[in-house]
């Protein structure tokens, strides 16, 4: 069978205590066996659009009125698919974890992949494809994405002639839409103990880890 992996990660690469700079940085990826909800989420755009609601080029949580996120996390609702999370206290991690972006950005992927894989892969006949949201300009992607791919062929089950990566814009992708939406929702959790959005996807979640949640020492 074919998997389809869609992620996103929430958070900056500040270390530092600055107003602006968040607490966690979160990967989030969503698990589905078809592409369905983002033809949902295409149509519910076009449906708006047509009700004289001023919609941009693609839904994005952060900038979405609170009516528009109401009506697509129902839409997520009526679909079936997994979510797991991977949360890092960015004050937790050790100097030598987050030398560059890249590597503290590979560092959240490794956790997430190596605690989720078997969750994903349930048979060495499945087939995978991990669709990531491109982060940063176009000359830092290539770190980034070597980076996801490094931590695929650490943690992946089935031989690599059965998965395939590829990274793009949210906005080419509306599955990659639902997983900003969740991957929102739970970081709005984490940095300012906002349950509203959380619970209409919690029961969707298969795994959520604070990775140093046991640890006590703070590097900043």
């Amino acid at each position: 069978m074919r998997r389809f992996i869609f992620a996103d990660e929430a958070g900056d690469f500040d270390f530092s205590r600055k107003q602006n700079a968040s607490k966690y940085f979160i990967v989030c990826a969503i698990k589905t066996d078809s592409c369905d909800i983002g033809h949902e989420l295409l149509k519910l755009r076009r449906d708006l659009l047509w009700d004289g609601v001023p919609i941009p080029d693609y839904f994005h949580a952060t900038e979405d009125k609170q009516f528009v996120r109401d009506r697509v996390f129902k839409a997520l609702n009526e679909h079936d698919f997994e979510i797991y999370a991977q949360v890092l206290e960015k004050s937790k991690a050790q100097p030598q974890i987050r030398t560059t972006r890249h590597r503290f950005y590979q560092y959240a992927w490794y956790y997430l992949f190596k605690h989720t894989m078997p969750r994903i892969v349930r048979s060495l006949e499945d087939q995978l494809m991990v669709t990531t949201a491109s982060i940063g300009v176009k000359k830092g992607q290539i770190d980034f994405s070597n980076a996801v791919l490094d931590v695929l062929r650490q943690t992946q089950r089935i031989d690599s002639g059965s998965w395939r990566t590829t990274f793009c814009s949210s906005a080419s992708d509306p599955c990659l839409q639902a997983a900003d939406y969740c991957t929102w929702a739970i970081q709005r959790k984490w940095e300012r103990g906002d349950s509203r959005s959380y619970e209409l996807i919690k029961h969707k979640i298969k795994y959520e880890y604070e990775l140093w949640k046991h640890g006590a020492k703070h590097y900043y």
